[in-house]
């Protein structure tokens, strides 16, 4: 299970797994209940390179970053840990 600290976000933590390049588990602490729990249902077995192109980037309102652009960063550095 990889965990991440979010920074700039109402959420606090993002946990979830990559299994053969796929999404699982995914999972958001604190933050806006509904749209995370959204995105952890449809990201569920999605490749996870193509879930973090697609949510980098993303803002939310006027702020530098969002749920989605946290998530983005936390799976590129868990598949860079996971390369090594």
């Amino acid at each position: 299970m990889f965990e991440y600290k979010t920074r700039g976000t109402c959420s606090t933590k993002i946990t979830f797994d990559i299994k053969d390049g796929k999404m699982h588990q995914l999972a958001f602490k604190d933050g806006c209940e509904g749209n995370l729990s959204g995105i952890s249902k449809l990201a569920e077995g999605m490749e996870a390179r193509q879930l973090a192109s697609l949510l980098k980037g993303t803002r939310c309102g006027r702020k530098s970053t969002s749920c989605p652009d946290q998530l983005a960063i936390a799976i590129e550095r868990a598949l860079a840990g996971q390369q090594r």
